[in-house]
C-alpha cells in the first residue's frame, strides 16, 4: 500500500506517527508523512518521504502565542489554526493524486480536519489515531479538561450525555473554517465537526494501554487498542558526548522539560532552578529555547536541546515536565515517579491519570512554585508508595506487544473501505 501519514502537533504528536511510519515499511508498504516544516529532519532521519505543510514558519508562530499553553484559550488557539490549516492538508494528498501518488490509507489524528475531507471527497480510507484519552470525549468517564472536572463523572451517565450536547470547541473555532472548505469542494459539510468528523468510520486506533484509560461503551467502533508508541528517535539521536559526560559526574539526575514546542517556560526553568538548589539535586534541563533559561546554571544543571529520553531516563531519579501523553508514556517506561506541571489540551487529564496510578504528583501552574517543586522533588525520593506504583507501570509495559497484529488491523481498514 501507499500510506500517507498526516500528524498535527507537536514533536510528541509527531513522533508517534513515525512509529507507525516503522511498522508499516517493515511490512512493505510505502509511507509519506505530511506535516509542519520543522519535522522534515526527523521524518528525513527515520528514512521517510516528506511533503511540507504551509510556510517554514507557521509552526514556530502558534508556539510563539503565550496563549497556547492556557487553559481554555489554547484551545481556542489550536482549534483555529487547525481549521485553516485543513486546507492545507488537503491539497497535500491531492498533490499526490495528480502526481501518481493515490494514498490507499491516511493515519491522521482527528485534528486534520483535511484528511477527513479528503475522505469524503475521493473515497480514501482514513484510521484516525487518538494518541490521548482525552479526546474520546464519552459519557461514561468524562475526560478531566478542566480543574475539578472529574467530580462530574459522579453524575448520573443520563445527565453527562446531556452535557455532552452543549457547543464543542471544535464545532466553534475549527467549524466554520472547516465547512466554507466543503463547499469549495463539493462535500456536505459535518453538522457538527467534533461528533461527526472526530473519528473516522473506517477504523480509529487508541495509542495508549487499557490500564491508563479502559475502553468505554460510548468509544467509536471499528477501535484498536494498542500500546503507547514510546519513539524517541533514539537510534538516530544518540546522547551527546557532553551529556554522557555529566551522566558520568554524578548521582541520577531529575529531568525537566515543559515540551518540545514551549518556548513560553521562563517561570518553569527558575522554579527548577531553585528547587534544585533547595534539595541538592542535580539536574537535566531539556528546551528547544535554551534562551529561556536562567542565566549562570551552576555546574550540577546540564542544558540540552534535544535528548531522546527513553536512554536518558533509565539514568535519572525523577521526572517533571508539562503532562504530554508522549513525554508521560516515556516515564512510566523508565519507571521513574513524575511530577507533571499540566497547562492546556490533554495534559490536565493525562495529570488525573497519573495521579491516580499512583506514580506522580500533579502542580498546576499556579501552584508551580520552588517551594511546592522542592517539596514534590523530596517525595519522589522518599516515598516509597510513589517508587513504586511507578515501577509497577514500567512493568506493564513489558514486554512491547507484537505489531504485526497491528499492522494486520490497519490494512483491514484499507480493504474494508
Amino acid at each position: 500500500m501507499r500510506v500517507t501519514l498526516l500528524p498535527f502537533g507537536s514533536a510528541g504528536d509527531v513522533l508517534p506517527f513515525l512509529w507507525l511510519g516503522r511498522q508499516l515499511r517493515d511490512r512493505g508498504h510505502e509511507v509519506t508523512v505530511v506535516s509542519a516544516c520543522v519535522f522534515a529532519a526527523a521524518a528525513g532521519e527515520a528514512g521517510f518521504d516528506f511533503i511540507p505543510l504551509g510556510r517554514p514558519d507557521d509552526f514556530d508562530n502558534l508556539i510563539a502565542d503565550p496563549q497556547v499553553w492556557k487553559l481554555g484559550a489554547g484551545t481556542k488557539r489550536v482549534f483555529q489554526f487547525a481549521g485553516a490549516a485543513a486546507g492545507v492538508y488537503a491539497d497535500a494528498i491531492d498533490g499526490l493524486v495528480a502526481a501518481g501518488r493515490r494514498p490507499d490509507l491516511l493515519l491522521a489524528p482527528c485534528t486534520a480536519f483535511g484528511a477527513r475531507l479528503t475522505r469524503e471527497s475521493l473515497g480514501i480510507p482514513l484510521v484516525t489515531v487518538h494518541l490521548q484519552p482525552a479526546v474520546f470525549i464519552s459519557a461514561h468517564e468524562l475526560p478531566v479538561l478542566l480543574p475539578g472536572m472529574q467530580l462530574l463523572n459522579r453524575l448520573p451517565v443520563w445527565l453527562r450525555r446531556l452535557l455532552l450536547r452543549a457547543p464543542n470547541p471544535a464545532d466553534h473555532f475549527a467549524g466554520p473554517a472547516v465547512a466554507d472548505l466543503c463547499r469549495q469542494r463539493g462535500v456536505a459539510p459535518p453538522r457538527r465537526l467534533w461528533w461527526d468528523w472526530g473519528h473516522s468510520p473506517d477504523g480509529v486506533l487508541a495509542l495508549f494501554p487499557e490500564w491508563f484509560a479502559q475502553p468505554q461503551p460510548d468509544w467509536p467502533q471499528p477501535l484498536l487498542q494498542w500500546d503507547f508508541p514510546l519513539e524517541d528517535l533514539a537510534t538516530e539521536r544518540p546522547l551527546e558526548p557532553g551529556l554522557l559526560d555529566f551522566l558520568e559526574g554524578g548521582a541520577p539526575p531529575v529531568v525537566f522539560t515543559p515540551g518540545s514546542a514551549n518556548i513560553q517556560a521562563r517561570h518553569f526553568f527558575e522554579s527548577a532552578l531553585a528547587a534544585v538548589r533547595e534539595t541538592g539535586v542535580r539536574a537535566v534541563f531539556v528546551t528547544r529555547a535554551l534562551e529561556q533559561l536562567p542565566a549562570d546554571l551552576p555546574d550540577t544543571v546540564h542544558a540540552a536541546q534535544y535528548v531522546p529520553f527513553s536512554p536518558l531516563l533509565r539514568r535519572a531519579s525523577a521526572f517533571v515536565h508539562h503532562g504530554g501523553v508522549g513525554t508521560l508514556s516515556q516515564g512510566f517506561a523508565a519507571g521513574l515517579p513524575q511530577i507533571v506541571m499540566p497547562m492546556a489540551h490533554d495534559q490536565p487529564d493525562n495529570a488525573f491519570r497519573l495521579v491516580r496510578l499512583g506514580a506522580g504528583l500533579s502542580l498546576p501552574p499556579r501552584r508551580f512554585t520552588p517551594a511546592n517543586l522542592a517539596a514534590a522533588l523530596r517525595r519522589c525520593q522518599v516515598d516509597a508508595g510513589l517508587r513504586e506504583a511507578a515501577c509497577a507501570c514500567a512493568t506493564r509495559l513489558q514486554p512491547r506487544p507484537d505489531t504485526g497484529r497491528l499492522v494486520d488491523w490497519l490494512e483491514g481498514c484499507a480493504r474494508r473501505r
